[in-house]
């Protein structure tokens, strides 16, 4: 695998899980495919769950690790062509990129969408150049359109807990009250749409993702007739898509939050999320404290989906 951004990368998901279940059951058993070999994590937006889990997988493959945060200790990159440079960004990125290419032989990236330009956004600018002009293998620790690490683990942790060959699996729109990229809903959708189960999106009118994410799923604009019989609950928020409507906040509805109302309807479904995640916006405490919230081991299994993401970026190498 020569870089990773979407779920096509990663080629045949039965593969894939076969091998996450490996890693899990010894996550040291490919502690010297990475010795001497060097992951440059690069952030230009926040991060907890991505930075341990992505550094932990680096270090139980042998790696040195190095993390840049953009924002804080470096220059301020400018991203553009044809600007003339007289602002506050001292550096382009693409000086940049080579020269941090040239001190590793792997790197993450982590760039979240801007809302400014919604073509600008979903042509995954920044981290496709890094693609171009760093020379190295490249893989998304979040970008602008998609979260495959974190939905390679929502993946691994539905197959772990389900008790049907066939779940329902029901993606819900829930209020917020930021305006959030739809990286994660995408990219959940693009992945378990490359699976057998029965998926639903749910959300307000407005509120539709990209027709080329959504794909196979079922929309269904009932929340409750959406989570009658599921088997897993999928919470997240996202902005507006659409038009001119592009990256705006449509509804805080606080009926779409997650409660014992909604769960009841379902088939004693298990509840996820990809934290952080807003309580009683998102979800209310009694269901994320709840036996059937499942968010922890999802977020231990972001460990899982980075080692093996990793483990076959250095075996490209070779």
């Amino acid at each position: 695998m020569r870089n990773f951004t979407c779920v096509q990368d990663i080629g045949n998901l039965q593969d894939a899980l076969k091998e996450a279940f490996e890693i899990k059951n010894d996550r040291f058993k490919y502690v010297e495919l990475g010795r001497n070999k060097t992951l440059m994590m690069i952030f230009f937006n926040s991060s907890l769950r991505t930075r341990l889990s992505t550094q932990k997988a680096a270090m139980n493959l042998g790696m040195n690790v190095m993390v840049l945060d953009i924002n804080q200790g470096a220059w301020k990159l400018e991203t553009e062509r044809e600007v003339i440079m007289d602002g506050d960004k001292p550096e382009h990125i693409l000086e940049a990129i080579p020269v941090m290419g040239s001190y590793c032989d792997i790197i993450g990236v982590r760039a979240f969408a801007q809302f400014e330009n919604r073509d600008e956004d979903y042509q995954e600018m920044i981290i496709n150049q890094f693609i171009e002009h760093s020379g190295r293998p490249v893989f998304s620790m979040e970008a602008a359109t998609r979260h495959p690490l974190q939905s390679f683990a929502d993946l691994i942790t539905i197959e772990e807990y389900k008790k049907t060959p066939r779940p329902k699996v029901v993606l819900t729109w829930a209020p917020h009250p930021r305006a959030l990229p739809q990286a994660v809903p995408n990219s959940f959708a693009e992945w378990m749409n490359e699976t057998d189960y029965d998926f639903v999106i749910t959300h307000p009118q407005g509120y539709e993702l990209d027709p080329a994410f959504v794909g196979k799923a079922k929309v269904e604009y009932d929340q409750m007739k959406a989570f009658e019989g599921a088997d897993f609950i999928y919470a997240k928020n996202w902005a507006a898509y659409s038009g001119d409507n592009y990256g705006k906040i449509l509804s805080t509805d606080r009926s779409w939050t997650v409660s014992d109302r909604q769960m009841a309807v379902t088939n004693n479904a298990y509840f996820m999320h990809c934290l952080p995640v807003r309580r009683n916006m998102i979800v209310t405490d009694d269901v994320i404290e709840s036996a059937q919230s499942i968010v922890i081991p999802e977020a231990a299994n972001r460990e899982i989906s980075a080692t093996v993401v990793l483990k076959r970026l250095l075996e490209g190498l070779r």
